[in-house]
C-alpha cells in the first residue's frame, strides 16, 4: 500500500490524509525515505522551469498573423517598420512597470570626443528625451511640435530644455504623449508614402528622402526613422535593466538596417575624426585620383552581413578587392558599440589587417553615439 503511494506522493497528487500517512511513515524508515528521495529528484527532472512573463515578441507574432489574413489598409512603409515595431515593444514594457519604476534610475551613455560620457536621469526622464528628440522628425513632416514649437532646437537641446521645466518627467504622465507622438509619426509617413488611393513609388520615394535636421548633420526620413528605431531599443533596454525587465533585441530584418545605417555613417564619421586630428591620414594614393582602401565589416549573427567601409573617403564606394583591413563582430556588439556602450577596443571578436585602419574604424563607430 505504502510502495503505490510513494510515487503519488513524488507528483504531489496525494489526499491530504494520505499525504500525512506516507510522511509519518518516512519519518520512521529510511529505506522508504531513500526511494521517496530518489522519487521527488526524477520529478523534478520531468518538469522544465518555466518563466510566467510573456514573450516580448509575442505582440508582433500576433499583428503579423493578424496582418497576414487582413492587410492593414493603410500599410506602414517598409523602411518605418523598425520605428514601428521598437516603440510597440517599448510601450508594452512600459505598461507593465508599476508606478515606482518610473523613478527608477537610468544611466545613459555614449561617447563623446572619443570619451566615455554618461548623464543620470530616470525612466521617465528617458521617455522624455526620446520624445524630445522624435519631436525633431515631427517637425520636418510638418506635425505640431507637442513640446517647443516657437523653437525647434537640436536634440541635445531639446531634452536638456525638457529636463529643466518645472514640470518635468517625473511620473508616468509622460508615457501617453510620446506614444501618441509616435503614433503621429507613423500615421504620418504612412499616408504620405502611398498608403492612400492613387499613390506611387515616386510618393514613396519623395517622402523618404525628406531631409531630418539634427543640428550638426542630417539624415533623410528613412534614415531618420531607422535611427529613432535604434535609439528606441537601445534605451528600452537601459530601462529594462533598470527595472529588471527581459528585453530581447530587434528581430533580424529591423536589426540589419540599423546596422546597414551605422555601416554606412562610418566613412564621414572616419573623415571627421581625422578634421579632429584623431585618426590617421588618408592613403597618398587618394591624391593621386585613385578610389582608396576598405575595410571589409564581417557582422554576424541574426541581421549580420558583409560591408565594405570606404577608409580614405566618404565618397569612395567600398570594395572587396582594395579591402586592407578586416573586423568581425556580433551583430548586438556592433551595435551596443556604436551606441557607446561598449569600448572600441573591447568589441570585435576578430580583427586582422591594417591595425591602425581597424583601431579607426571602431572609434569612428563608437563616435556615432550620441545621448
Amino acid at each position: 500500500m505504502l510502495m503505490s503511494l510513494l510515487g503519488a506522493w513524488a507528483l504531489a497528487v496525494c489526499s491530504a490524509e494520505e499525504t500525512a500517512y506516507v510522511e509519518a511513515h518516512l519519518s520512521e524508515c529510511d529505506a522508504c525515505a531513500e526511494e521517496a528521495l530518489r522519487l521527488r529528484d526524477a520529478v523534478g527532472l520531468l518538469q522544465a522551469e518555466r518563466s510566467l512573463d510573456l514573450d516580448p515578441a509575442l505582440r508582433s507574432h500576433v499583428l503579423a498573423e493578424c496582418l497576414a489574413r487582413r492587410p492593414a489598409r493603410t500599410p506602414v512603409p517598409d523602411w518605418a517598420a523598425s520605428y514601428d515595431a521598437e516603440t510597440a515593444r517599448l510601450d508594452a514594457l512600459l505598461h507593465d512597470m508599476g508606478d515606482d519604476d518610473w523613478h527608477a534610475p537610468v544611466r545613459l551613455r555614449w561617447f563623446e570626443d572619443g570619451k566615455p560620457a554618461a548623464r543620470s536621469t530616470t525612466v521617465a526622464g528617458v521617455i522624455g528625451h526620446l520624445m524630445a528628440v522624435d519631436g525633431v522628425v515631427g517637425v520636418a513632416l510638418g506635425l505640431d511640435d507637442p513640446l517647443f514649437p516657437a523653437a525647434p532646437l537640436a536634440p541635445d537641446e531639446r531634452t536638456e530644455r525638457f529636463w529643466g521645466e518645472a514640470a518635468g518627467p517625473h511620473a508616468r504622465d509622460v508615457h501617453a504623449p510620446w506614444r501618441e507622438q509616435n503614433h503621429a509619426l507613423v500615421r504620418r509617413v504612412s499616408f504620405a508614402s502611398g498608403g492612400s488611393a492613387g499613390s506611387d513609388d515616386a510618393d514613396d520615394a519623395d517622402v523618404a528622402g525628406l531631409s531630418v535636421s539634427y543640428g550638426g548633420f542630417a539624415l533623410p526620413l528613412r534614415d531618420a526613422l531607422v535611427d529613432r528605431a535604434f535609439e528606441c531599443w537601445i534605451h528600452g533596454s537601459d530601462i529594462a535593466d533598470a527595472v529588471d525587465y527581459p528585453y530581447a533585441p530587434p528581430g533580424g530584418p529591423h536589426l540589419r538596417t540599423m546596422i546597414d545605417l551605422a555601416a554606412r555613417l562610418l566613412p564621414e564619421a572616419l573623415a571627421r575624426r581625422r578634421r579632429q586630428g584623431r585618426a590617421a591620414p588618408p592613403a597618398e594614393l587618394v591624391a593621386a585620383g585613385a578610389p582608396g582602401r576598405s575595410l571589409h565589416l564581417e557582422v554576424e549573427g541574426v541581421g549580420g552581413g558583409d560591408w565594405y567601409v570606404p577608409l580614405d573617403s566618404p565618397a569612395a564606394l567600398g570594395s572587396a578587392d582594395r579591402a586592407v583591413a578586416h573586423v568581425a563582430v556580433d551583430g548586438v556588439e556592433f551595435c551596443r558599440l556604436v551606441a557607446g556602450h561598449v569600448e572600441p577596443e573591447e568589441a570585435a571578436a576578430g580583427r586582422g589587417g591594417d591595425r591602425g585602419a581597424v583601431a579607426d574604424m571602431l572609434h569612428a563607430a563608437a563616435d556615432l553615439s550620441r545621448m
